[in-house]
């Protein structure tokens, strides 16, 4: 033993003679604990030495641990003295009761085994061995005695049974080494159900969990409890109260992304959920709801917030920026609410935004593409002049698309509102792109939008005719309107004999009432579906017919339209499915599961009958779909075996698992940085069909996001000698940079859009990113992921997967007949505006910090939530990983979150510092 002590003393190991090297009071200590050990276990056999005077040594033992183990800096000296004697007591420990019966009648020798016990205990943190827990076996032995004690009535003795007079680190410790117990239990063949056969340590996860959350540890506690699989047992603490259940809350969320199995995942938001209601926070609470999908809860939500009007106003907003298709009915301002759920208010907002930020000018193609810049300038003009067609189609059909997305919202453009002559230099398909990006230009602003547009709807051209019905469905996109114009203008073409308006009715009805599960615009679209003759136009319908359904139906698992589309699925020729637009069809079953994990579990059963490739393909949509956002590392390591195979033949359900990995662990930080490193292996090693699709999932993982290292290797794949590598990759970068107006991306567009002049598909897919980069004039988001990256909206992945998907086949998508389908983006369109305003909704500036967003879960007090801010007043832009906090506290915001619209009112507490004359 002499060595342990020499090892253990810090001093210098040269100096052999370690007593002489203890300063005075360290010899004093070492001598009075072996003093105190030798009475405690009496090794002379003293009649004199009785229970009481040992009792008294063990004192002496106990008061010296207690005060040195508070702080874990240093090893403490007693820890170090008591060492070598730790075999010694462990066998005294074991012949105490051993002689003198087990139940041990007498009182003071019960009492001296239990203090022993918790004694070992804490010697056993540093010295047991690993596997043995004895640390765990000495507490709960001693806890049994003190049990024991209380039963005889010496509660004096029993109330000494106080874990956290140990210190913090020995309850971290006794934390551990219950949930390894608790899992060699499980293993033994425990029911976890059950709380019999874990009672003892139980009872000790009822004293450490209060401990802990008391104690600022709330993580641990919740950790504790997640282990032994008790998480409800947290919801009876009464220890969270108003100043910490922010900190449980915010850990229990993040902990949920780290749950790979669905019920845990749903009992860890369940909890969350509860607290927050408990401590009347409706606004988080409804924040809860929806990232459990569970809307059921929202009128419970609504009518127990009765009083608080406000909160109600903050939570409407909240279900209209999600398209939560909700009525509020019985309510005094139901009228309100609904305008606000309906999101009625929003053109009117973003105008105003627009306005303030002096960005209403229209503008113009060529102010995006700056071809004046073009180093090239002088050639191309000569050789325009030698005979070459100076107005191309596709051209004019890019320009179409510039034009609405970037004067999306606004309401004025200078090429279609002025006058029709736009319309007629487009042909067939571009007519009607041209037609329907009126909808995209009056975007939100039903009554005014729905003026211009009718005379489109009365054209003897049919493709005119086909685009106004499209631009009905983009204008009342997200929004809620009660003459519903959309249903009854598109409801005659979907029910006609005109093959181009029944595909643009139902893309119209698929990007209109995205996400609002209404029963009535399934019924007309059903029949598409299931229409049985066929014919090489057939199927384009009974895909956008499904696409829509998806949409609608986003992320609902409705039977009905599921059904549908597999029975459909399971009864189409070969022929059908292997028409090139069967893949949407695919993608409507997909959304249709948008992040509800294991409930597509049947629907994969089935679609695994359907005898054609194409089932491995749908299989894959549907399952990355459904684990869409989860970050469950499990899912991903399937499709990363998938796309392991080496094929170059028949790979689409390869390419589909790739942008699966993207959408799995997209909105979870560490996953998402784990992707990119498998995208670049997936670079190096795989074949063509799967890096054709890396760079799509790279846009998929960064939307309006352009991280520095994400573009540039966009940058690097848009030179790729593949023309599909580098087309996708382009429309990668624009869906990275979606409404950023980023120069360097818009740079690195206008270089290849010299780069590939010659080659039109290419160009067409640049204009395509120039049009997302400038989207709205940098004041709209693609991200489908807000309120402070918590909630996944539906329909905006959605939108996003459409054009994904389109991309896996440009040629016969976006650079053929269907390049519509891009319109479908309009569900993704968000204002990325912060605006104050106050209880009458009126506008209300106050001064605002907006910075990078920090990750403050977890971290020990009043950490910074922001960092590198700028101070704004309101209305401000907010890009993706940005966070915005209140700079004044002159008033209170009712949403936890500034995003959006943020009601504030005056902070009743608030007192004007006074300037010093």
């Amino acid at each position: 033993d002499k060595k342990k002590s020499k090892k253990s003393n810090d001093a210098a190991p040269a100096i052999v003679d370690t007593e002489n090297a203890m300063s005075e009071e360290d010899r004093e200590l070492k001598e009075r604990l072996e003093t105190c050990v030798s009475t405690l276990i009496n090794e002379g056999n003293e009649a004199s030495v009785t229970v009481p005077i040992r009792l008294k040594a063990l004192d002496v033992i106990v008061t010296e641990l207690r005060s040195a183990t508070s702080s874990m800096t240093s090893v403490p000296k007693p820890l170090k003295f008591l060492r070598p004697k730790f075999e010694v007591l462990k066998e005294h420990y074991g012949s105490i009761g051993g002689d003198e019966g087990t139940d041990l009648g007498d009182k003071e020798l019960l009492f001296l085994r239990a203090r022993l016990g918790d004694v070992l205990a804490v010697l056993a943190m540093t010295l047991g061995k690993h596997d043995e827990r004895e640390s765990l076996k000495f507490k709960l032995k001693g806890t049994r005695d003190y049990e024991t004690l209380a039963k005889l009535g010496d509660n004096a003795a029993a109330a000494d049974n106080n874990l956290g007079s140990w210190g913090h680190e020995f309850v971290r410790s006794l934390a551990g080494e219950i949930g390894q117990e608790y899992n060699a239990r499980v293993i033994a063949g425990a029911d976890p159900e059950e709380d019999e056969p874990f009672q003892d340590l139980l009872g000790m996860v009822d004293v450490i969990v209060p401990f802990n959350v008391s104690h600022n540890a709330e993580a641990e506690a919740i950790d504790l409890l997640i282990e032994v699989q008790r998480l409800k047992k947290i919801l009876e603490l009464d220890s969270i109260d108003q100043n910490n259940y922010r900190r449980v809350c915010l850990y229990l969320i993040k902990t949920a992304d780290f749950m790979s199995d669905p019920d845990d995942y749903e009992e860890v938001l369940e909890s969350a959920y509860e607290i927050f209601r408990k401590q009347k926070q409706y606004y988080d609470a409804l924040r809860v709801a929806i990232r459990m999908g569970n809307e059921e809860v929202i009128p419970d939500l609504l009518d127990e917030c009765s009083e608080d009007k406000l909160m109600k106003k903050q939570m409407c907003l909240l279900l209209g920026r999600q398209r939560i298709n909700h009525e509020v009915e019985g309510d005094d301002d139901e009228e309100e609410l609904n305008e606000l759920i309906g999101n009625e208010k929003l053109s009117e907002e973003f105008l105003k935004v627009a306005q303030d930020l002096d960005v209403m000018d229209p503008k113009t193609p060529e102010d995006i593409y700056k071809s004046h810049l073009a180093e090239t300038g002088g050639f191309s003009r000569r050789r325009d002049a030698s005979g070459a067609q100076v107005d191309s189609a596709r051209a004019n059909l890019a320009s179409t698309y510039v034009n609405a997305f970037v004067n999306a919202g606004f309401g004025q453009d200078k090429l279609m509102t002025p006058d029709n002559d736009w319309l007629y230099k487009n042909k067939d398909h571009g007519m009607m792109a041209a037609s329907a990006s009126l909808g995209l230009i009056q975007l939100w602003n039903v009554e005014e939008g729905l003026a211009q547009i009718d005379k489109f709807l009365y054209s003897s051209e049919d493709y005119v005719k086909a685009g106004a019905a499209l631009a009905v469905g983009i204008l009342s996109s997200g929004v809620r309107n009660d003459a519903d114009p959309t249903l009854a203008l598109l409801d005659e073409h979907i029910r006609g004999d005109s093959h181009v308006m029944k595909c643009a009715s139902c893309t119209g009805l698929g990007i209109a009432y995205a996400g609002s599960a209404r029963e009535d615009v399934m019924e007309l679209l059903l029949p598409l579906v299931e229409q049985e003759n066929s014919g090489p136009t057939t199927m384009l319908e009974v895909s956008l017919a499904g696409l829509a359904l998806g949409m609608i139906y986003v992320g609902k698992c409705d039977d009905d339209v599921g059904g549908s589309i597999v029975q459909r699925l399971m009864e189409a020729t070969d022929e059908e499915l292997n028409h090139s637009h069967a893949k949407f069809f695919c993608l409507g079953l997909g959304l249709l599961f948008l992040g509800r994990m294991e409930k597509a579990e049947a629907m994969l059963e089935a679609i695994r009958t359907i005898e054609h490739k194409i089932s491995k393909f749908t299989a894959i949509v549907l399952e990355t779909c459904a684990y869409a956002g989860s970050g469950n590392v499990l899912k991903v390591q399937e499709m990363l075996h998938q796309c392991a195979e080496h094929l170059t033949e028949e790979a689409e359900h390869q390419m589909a698992a790739v942008i699966g990995i993207g959408l799995i662990t997209m909105g979870e930080d560490v996953g998402a940085e784990m992707a990119l490193r498998s995208f670049d292996h997936l670079l190096h090693y795989c074949e063509l069909p799967v890096k054709r699709a890396v760079p799509l999932a790279l846009g998929a993982l960064n939307v309006s996001n352009p991280d520095f290292s994400v573009i540039d290797q966009l940058s690097r794949l848009s030179h790729d000698p593949d023309a599909e590598i580098s087309q996708n990759a382009i429309i990668a970068m624009g869906l990275c940079s979606a409404g950023t107006n980023n120069s360097r991306v818009a740079g690195l567009l206008r270089q290849l859009s010299e780069f590939y002049n010659k080659e039109a598909g290419h160009v067409f897919c640049v204009r395509i990113a120039q049009a997302m980069l400038h989207m709205g004039k940098g004041l709209l988001t693609l991200n489908p992921i807000h309120s402070d990256r918590m909630i996944t909206s539906g329909s905006a992945l959605g939108g996003i997967l459409v054009l994904v998907y389109s991309c896996l086949d440009l040629k016969s998508t976006l650079l053929d007949k269907t390049h519509y389908l891009l319109y479908y983006l309009t569900c993704a369109i968000n204002p990325r505006m912060l605006i104050t305003v106050n209880e009458d909704l009126s506008w209300r500036p106050v001064t605002v910090r907006v910075g990078q967003a920090v990750e403050t879960v977890g971290q020990a007090g009043k950490p910074k939530t922001i960092t590198g801010f700028q101070t704004h007043t309101t209305p401000v832009l907010i890009s993706t990983k940005e966070r915005a906090e209140l700079g004044t506290e002159e008033v209170l915001s009712v949403s936890s979150v500034l995003e959006g619209i943020v009601i504030v009112t005056d902070n009743p507490d608030y007192e004007p510092i006074e300037s010093s004359s």
